[in-house]
């Protein structure tokens, strides 16, 4: 069976304006290597604005990956103008489906929209593409006839170190191996995913799944060791939502690496980290930890069910500078309820925590789809969404790059979120002056 697996290109958070490459698309890439290992000829198609139509008669399946709801527009796009053989088997999954199953069985109009983890589900729903009985596969969205009928929900993997390694190989090397993308070097590094999940309750957060999964400290040795050898990498950043939850994981991940002399980043929060754990990581190459701070004000962060306190924030940042990481802070403004004083209090802590930080990246805040603020939209006074009776229908609005949108709140309250951004990005850029390096 030959299986073409169509996805958006995706550009980096902060450098889109430069269209500069994002990491790898794993979910995809995963998907793509347990069908290779059951013997499928698998074929990747990356789409971007004016380049969505593909001539796909050659398939006996294609599978359309919706990785952002931003991305959607294009991707129906695709999936609407491209050309399959008669009976070819049309599947769509990703975050957005996850959070939208059945509109987007209506609207993009495939054979079954997988939801969730998908790595077992594709496999079983090939197994049906001749029968397009899909009641049998957990998982799942499908017809019933003229009725959306969702099939009871999979489970996630009770251990993901029995995935194969992503196909990487199904990609050009420059979608791999990177350059200028770790902390402040021009180290040639790759991505890695050595978690999934994130358990936090963060109310701005899309996260689809709440229980966090981590591969073993023996299967990360091994995907860096192929990296070694095939990419001859020097160094790799972590994208994990947040990596740093279970610390005997992360400690078991470390002490595993650690003999390979790699340097190397992650994500995570600041209430998750100890001065034991980052020297662990310190030995093990760890030369930044990105931290998700997204405000200075306790009452955003409280409102954010972010959960974290200044003097968290404090310490995590400080620690992780005297033990020699570089810090690098994220912060979200604009917030529904966001003002002159909260951007003050976001000012003041940065501007005490200078010293420690060697680079910020600041977005403004987005009511992303599957969020708590986004189904909630009578509680944050949202306009503008899908949720409004004369919506436009343009899901590329919710997107996080240079969103200057009219969200939520009053023409005042966006006139006083609009001026606090301004003086906020004056500070960022004045004491962060945009550079090389954004992962």
């Amino acid at each position: 069976m030959k299986v073409a697996v169509v996805y958006p290109e995706v550009y980096d958070l902060a450098r889109f304006r430069e269209k500069r490459k994002e990491f790898p698309p794993f979910g995809v890439l995963y998907l793509a290597s347990v069908m290779e290992q059951r013997g499928l000829h698998v074929q990747m198609f990356k789409i971007y604005p004016g380049a969505t139509k593909l001539d796909l008669q050659q398939f006996d399946a294609v599978a359309f990956s919706i990785p952002s709801s931003a991305t959607y527009g294009l991707v129906k796009e695709s999936r609407l103008t491209s050309l399959y053989s008669a009976d070819a088997l049309i599947m769509v999954g990703g975050v957005h489906p996850n959070f939208y199953p059945e509109e987007t069985l209506l609207d993009i109009k495939p054979h079954v929209v997988g939801v969730g983890e998908g790595e077992d589900t594709i496999l079983e729903i090939l197994q049906e593409s001749r029968s397009r009985k899909f009641a049998r596969v957990q998982g799942v969205c499908y017809m019933d006839g003229s009725t959306p009928t969702q099939t009871q929900a999979r489970k996630v993997m009770p251990d993901i170190d029995t995935l194969p390694l992503p196909a990487r190989h199904l990609l050009e090397n420059d979608d791999i191996v990177m350059n200028d993308r770790l902390s402040n070097t021009d180290l040639r590094m790759a991505h890695v995913m050595f978690s999934r999940g994130c358990p936090f309750p963060c109310r701005f957060c899309a996260a689809s799944q709440t229980k966090i999964q981590y591969r073993s400290g023996q299967s990360a040795r091994t995907e860096l060791l192929h990296l070694i050898e095939k990419y001859q990498i020097q160094g790799f950043a972590i994208v994990d939502d947040n990596f740093i939850v279970n610390k005997l994981k992360v400690r078991e991940i470390c002490d595993s690496i650690r003999d390979l002399g790699l340097w190397w980043s992650a994500l995570s929060r600041v209430d998750t980290i100890d001065e034991d754990l980052l020297r662990a990581m310190r030995a093990s190459g760890c030369v930044e930890i990105k931290f998700g701070m997204e405000s200075g004000s306790p009452r955003i962060l409280k409102a954010m069910r972010k959960n974290i306190t200044q003097e968290q924030i404090h310490y995590a940042v400080e620690t992780a500078h005297r033990i020699g990481i570089n810090v690098k802070l994220f912060l979200i403004h604009g917030y529904p309820t966001e003002d002159f004083d909260s951007t003050q209090e976001t000012m003041t802590l940065l501007r005490e925590l200078a010293p420690q930080i060697e680079r910020v990246s600041l977005f403004r805040f987005v009511p992303l789809p599957g969020t708590y603020v986004f189904d909630n939209p009578e509680e944050f006074a949202l306009h503008g969404t899908n949720h409004d009776p004369d919506w436009d229908g343009d899901w590329s609005k919710y997107h996080i790059h240079h969103n200057h949108h009219h969200w939520w709140g009053t023409a005042d309250q966006f006139k006083v979120v609009n001026e606090s951004y301004n003086q906020l990005s004056d500070l960022v850029n004045s004491m962060w002056p945009p550079r090389h390096g954004s992962n």
